[in-house]
């Protein structure tokens, strides 16, 4: 497995994207979410979800260590808000905002859901910096963006962006 890792673009990271101020300001309510999630005790990942009319749709963050479920991540806790009461018409023209780049499990969730659009904060590269790579504390070596390339509808993917005010939540969180 480590020799898998060292063939992985482990250090690349992705130039920041320019996103508008509509964008920038569900993703700031999303990065304070992730403030949120520290507060409580819990990884600082938060997430937004902003249906095509402008509508708020779910505000979720992750809550994984209050709750014991390791699947209580932002993005997949906020799919869970909404896949019950909204068809797939409504979330494809939908956009999540994420105040990290979604993991593997999360990026699934999004798929499955129908979720038309993802905007995200902080890399997972540039995560990976904060975390370290301890065992306990790393995902799955995969982009979200290759798991929404194998979906059958398309999922526009921008990110990284806010890089800096999305990183804020991890500075000192994580203990190496």
């Amino acid at each position: 497995m480590h020799a898998q890792m060292a063939a992985l673009p482990h250090h690349q990271f992705d130039d920041p994207a320019d996103i508008g101020d509509t964008d920038g300001t569900y993703l700031r309510q999303a990065i304070a979410w992730s403030c949120t999630a520290r507060a409580r005790g819990n990884r600082p990942f938060g997430a937004v979800v902003i249906g095509g009319d402008g509508t708020l749709l779910a505000e979720a963050y992750c809550n994984a260590t209050e709750t014991g479920d390791c699947t209580g991540h932002a993005e997949t806790n906020a799919v869970r808000q909404l896949s019950p009461r909204l068809g797939r018409d409504a979330l494809a023209q939908a956009t999540l905002y994420s105040s990290a780049e979604p993991c593997v499990m999360c990026a699934g969730a999004i798929f499955w859901s129908g979720i038309g659009r993802v905007v995200f904060g902080i890399d997972a590269v540039r995560l990976r910096e904060f975390r370290g790579e301890r065992a306990e504390q790393r995902d799955a070596e995969l982009s979200c963006r290759d798991v929404f390339a194998a979906s059958p509808h398309a999922i526009e993917c921008i990110g990284p962006a806010l890089i800096e005010e999305a990183s804020a939540p991890h500075v000192g969180f994580w203990k190496s």
